[in-house]
């Protein structure tokens, strides 16, 4: 079968206005405990799309690991690309795709850091063996071997067997606060239903858009 024969209908759901609520974010929060009741595996994964200041974009998939008043929370290395790309061009857009609902959402915004108390207490949270590897890679930077990470791992291991793992002054999180929220989903004869919030002057306006 080519690539071109690959097409699935979507029947699931329909998406009208008086089906969501007036905050993007509640209506965020509503999506994502249905896709997490649904047994979905890391429905938290998220593509996150960056670019540098002069417009070469670059994606890759991370997890959500917090949705606030502000928006949408995630960690990373600062020096690793899309660091390096979020401090030197602080936009960034996120994008949830969950098949089996015929959902995704598609989020755009500025970013900023959090503070260093933020990031320190989701450090704090996290398992030993993932602090260590915040410690061992030099996030996007090429390197000689897997062995040479892994002696990397092995010599902070030893290092912190008997006591705390800091937080790396190099890592940390970043929010997205959004300023148009998307929410589509799926129907037949590729009809999809598409909902844009977008903020205006303090407000959000919720506009249909064609599929």
């Amino acid at each position: 079968m080519s690539i071109a024969d690959l097409r699935k209908d979507y029947t699931r759901h329909g998406l009208s206005e008086s089906d969501v609520d007036t905050d993007p974010l509640a209506q965020f929060q509503r999506w994502f405990d249905q896709a997490v009741g649904a047994g979905l595996i890391e429905p938290n994964a998220m593509t996150l799309a960056t670019a540098t200041p002069d417009g070469k974009p670059s994606a890759r998939m991370v997890l959500l690991k917090g949705v606030d008043a502000g928006g949408f929370v995630f960690f990373t290395n600062y020096e690793s690309r899309k660091g390096m790309e979020l401090a030197a061009n602080p936009w960034a857009a996120l994008v949830f795709y969950w098949p089996e609902l015929e959902r995704q959402v598609r989020i755009e915004g500025r970013v900023e850091r959090l503070s260093p108390a933020e990031s320190d207490a989701y450090f704090a949270s996290r398992p030993n063996g993932s602090r260590i590897g915040a410690w061992a890679s030099r996030q996007s930077s090429v390197i000689g071997s897997r062995t040479e990470l892994e002696q990397r791992v092995a010599e902070l291991e030893q290092f912190y067997a008997n006591r705390e793992v800091p937080r790396p002054p190099f890592w940390g999180g970043f929010r997205v606060l959004p300023d148009t929220i998307e929410f589509w989903q799926g129907r037949p004869n590729r009809l999809h239903d598409r909902l844009r919030y977008r903020r205006d002057a303090g407000r959000w306006i919720i506009e249909r858009l064609s599929p």
